[in-house]
């Protein structure tokens, strides 16, 4: 049966991407597909390995471009502890209401049962949301570091269920993991000495795998945490990012069988779906606490809104606290397919609204925005350009570069944005004029005042997507100056063009050419003027034949 599980998983997922939903959903689908034609759960024992190593992976990723500081705010912290407290105080209620009116599922549950079910149903979906934000190229929006940081939290709370219901606490070693911040040092050498190659795969996965699942593992605490706490050890490192896109293939290959586990759980019958049906109309309360929530701590409802949508869905978390439940005779075994039907389910709503959440925020923004609390968190206020004349979107290496020629031509009226708080204080730190936004996200467009004297725009962003984004929102704006933009690949250039962008600028092209420059440049003078004459090429200080 193996040829047919790569064949229907790949045709499943083929089928819903062409009609512009996520490929998770045809990945669910193929589970029970595969389940009806008689593939089960527990025969599969590598596809449960490689979908723990999946969760595990992803956990490392968002470790790795984690601020730890960000799971310290309000809006993080309290936000999802008051989000999960409420949740429970509705939804036990609303179970109650269920089992008194006669729906058989819940009617002969005890108020300890329906706490447990509430439980599992106030998590949202740290794979789901965060597959989500990565396909938008949301993940650092304020929106996304929000939304992430309660995720975490959430995870933080499972974790603490999962260990007092094994029945046994952590070993008395785990506080040794205490002492892990003090490795950083030896860590940050051994990253540096991998280089690019697959040492730093294989340095990724030794550290995902053993140095955080494994090590915590051994001391009674669980794997995926371990792999978290890893990514954020090595976060604050040059490298971190191109890390994480390095593992991004084998982490998107292995969440592929998690999501064909959750198909494989059974086929439910016409009472657990009607049971599945019903859960789901818990998760516009979910949404809508999470708005009023985020807008109590002071955040804009269009950041409420697309951080509630993106936390609007049923949980991976939530589907683990049901198997240990039925597991351990606390509930019965039916409600694992019920929660797993419902899961299922919130993703197939929940990816169609996360595309349309923009328009919905566009419609109903007037009555949202009476929810917005004064004064606006400072992250999420007006962002003021000042009056520059050039523009840098992406100050990574290049955009840097093209800051540092700028200001040497035409001194200190330019100004540099970029989307990681990092970067940003350590451009501030070397005198640069740099401010914080994610140029890819609507909410920084939404949030940016005019600048009468701008001149020209330089897209300095790794990502052509982003690109196009931005020129087109300039465009949206009324922008009538010059526009100018890097590209890695010669196809992306027509694309800009179209929408009016001046000068295009092939990345490797233009690297090719300024070492030639530069190496023409060190040449001595007779040298340089002979190869010329004779136009033969030169490498270093010698002419070739």
């Amino acid at each position: 049966m193996e040829p047919a599980i790569l064949i229907i998983t790949l045709a499943c997922g083929l089928a819903v991407n062409t009609i512009n939903l996520p490929p998770l959903i045809g990945y669910l689908a193929a589970g029970f597909v595969l389940y009806v034609f008689g593939v089960q759960a527990d025969s599969l024992p590598l596809l449960h390995s490689l979908a723990d190593l999946g969760v595990t992976l992803l956990l490392f990723a968002i470790g790795l471009k984690l601020d730890v500081r960000s799971l310290f705010k309000a809006e993080v912290w309290a936000g999802s502890s008051l989000h999960l407290l409420l949740s429970m105080l509705i939804f036990m209620p609303l179970l109650m209401l269920l089992g008194a009116i006669g729906v058989s599922r819940v009617a002969d549950l005890d108020w300890q049962q329906l706490a447990l079910i509430a439980f599992a149903l106030s998590f949202s979906s740290t794979v789901f949301a965060v597959k989500v934000l990565e396909d938008k190229g949301d993940m650092q929006s304020l929106y996304g570091r929000v939304a992430i940081g309660i995720l975490i939290m959430q995870d933080i709370f499972a974790v603490l269920f999962l260990t007092v219901s094994k029945g046994n606490f952590p070993s008395p070693w785990a506080f040794a993991l205490l002492g892990l911040p003090l490795l950083r040092p030896l860590l940050y050498r051994l990253f540096d000495r991998v280089g690019h190659g697959e040492l730093l795969v294989l340095f990724g996965l030794l550290m995902a795998l053993v140095g955080g699942a494994w090590l915590f593992e051994l001391v009674g605490m669980k794997p995926d945490l371990g792999a978290l706490i890893a990514g954020m050890l090595l976060a604050g490192h040059k490298k971190a990012s191109e890390l994480a896109k390095s593992l991004f293939y084998f982490k998107e290959l292995f969440l592929v069988a998690f999501f064909l586990t959750i198909g494989l759980n059974g086929l439910p019958s016409l009472e657990d779906i009607g049971m599945a049906g019903i859960l789901m109309l818990l998760i516009p309360i979910k949404v809508a606490l999470f708005i009023w929530l985020l807008t109590r701590f002071h955040l804009r409802s269009r950041t409420a809104i697309m951080g509630a949508f993106n936390l609007g869905n049923f949980s991976e978390f939530g589907l683990i606290v049901a198997a240990v439940a039925t597991h351990k005779g606390w509930l019965p075994a039916h409600w694992l397919l019920i929660i797993a039907v419902a899961l299922s389910a919130s993703f197939l709503v929940a990816a169609p609204l996360n595309n349309m959440v923009a328009h919905i925020y566009g419609r109903f923004s007037l009555h949202l925005s009476r929810l917005e609390k004064s004064p606006l968190h400072p992250e999420d206020r007006q962002i003021s350009l000042g009056n520059p004349r050039f523009l840098i979107l992406g100050m990574g290496r290049i955009g840097s570069g093209a800051y540092d020629e700028l200001k040497t031509r035409f001194g200190d009226n330019i100004l540099g944005i970029e989307h990681k708080q990092e970067l940003v204080e350590y451009h501030r730190e070397r005198g640069r004029n740099v401010v914080q936004g994610d140029a890819a996200d609507t909410d920084f467009w939404d949030k940016l005042e005019r600048a009468p004297a701008l001149e020209l725009v330089l897209l300095a962003m790794p990502y052509h997507a982003g690109n196009i984004f931005a020129v087109e929102q300039l465009r949206k704006r009324d922008y009538q100056g010059n526009i100018s933009a890097i590209i890695q690949y010669s196809e992306d250039a027509q694309s800009l063009r179209e929408l009016g962008v001046n000068a295009v600028y092939n990345l490797y092209e233009a690297a090719g050419a300024g070492f030639v420059d530069h190496v023409m440049s060190h040449l001595p003078v007779a040298e340089r003027s002979n190869a010329q004459d004779e136009g033969k090429p030169t490498v270093g200080g010698a002419i070739t034949e």
